[in-house]
């Protein structure tokens, strides 16, 4: 988890190698940030938990000519419970391709906020390399802008895990995790996908490291 001065619901980060066809192993690679920490995002522990600033995963993969980044929060819940969208969490993706490894060259930022005009809400998406000004629009809808494509919405919970093999195994000491069980099948979460060209974050031969902040301003709920 990361803190800076305001909340930092969580964190969650990898690293890929560009030019490689798979996420190098044994790099460092992180994920399933749900309800962390739990002090300010577990039902269970807070009664009025933070689920618009908790992480639950960060995903980045490229293709031949693509940078893709998944950014989730909010999850898992039901389907029939609307996505998460508040203007007063700020969503940054990080991204390294120079230098120290722990710097970043390329901070993502996106914001939530409600029409002018309208009560909809639409998502606001800044510092994104080769894009002139702001990528900005309606939730729900693909953004293109300078060859970026951006879209923030509801998803169905892409983790795959087995949290009821995970408690078992916990509370008997015997591995009891099942292939096909899957406790975040069926369920939703909030996310932000952000699309760009590879040739603007490939950075020769260096690795590419990714990971995700939130924070909300006026500190925390």
């Amino acid at each position: 988890m990361r803190r800076n001065a305001k909340l930092m619901a969580g964190a969650a980060g990898l690293v890929l190698a560009i030019g490689a066809t798979q996420i190098l192993p044994g790099l460092g690679l992180t994920a399933a940030d749900h309800l962390d920490p739990p002090g300010r995002t577990d039902p269970s522990v807070d009664s009025t938990p933070d689920r618009a600033a908790d992480i639950a995963d960060i995903f980045a993969w490229h293709t031949d000519d693509k940078f893709n980044m998944v950014l989730t929060f909010s999850g898992p819940q039901a389907t029939d419970e609307p996505a998460t969208y508040d203007p007063d969490v700020l969503y940054q993706i990080n991204i390294s391709n120079a230098g120290s490894r722990v710097d970043t060259e390329i901070p993502i930022r996106v914001r939530f906020g409600r029409g002018a005009m309208t009560d909809e809400f639409g998502v606001q998406v800044s510092n994104v390399p080769g894009v002139t000004g702001n990528i900005v629009g309606s939730v729900e809808k693909d953004l293109t802008k300078d060859g970026v494509m951006v879209r923030a919405g509801l998803f169905d919970d892409p983790f795959f895990f087995d949290l009821q093999g995970f408690m078992e195994t916990k509370d008997t000491g015997d591995l009891s995790f099942m292939a096909d069980r899957d406790f975040f099948a069926g369920q939703n979460l909030t996310a932000i996908v952000i699309s760009i060209p590879l040739d603007r974050i490939a950075n020769g031969d260096n690795l590419v490291d990714v990971w995700a902040e939130t924070a909300r301003f006026g500190g925390q709920l």
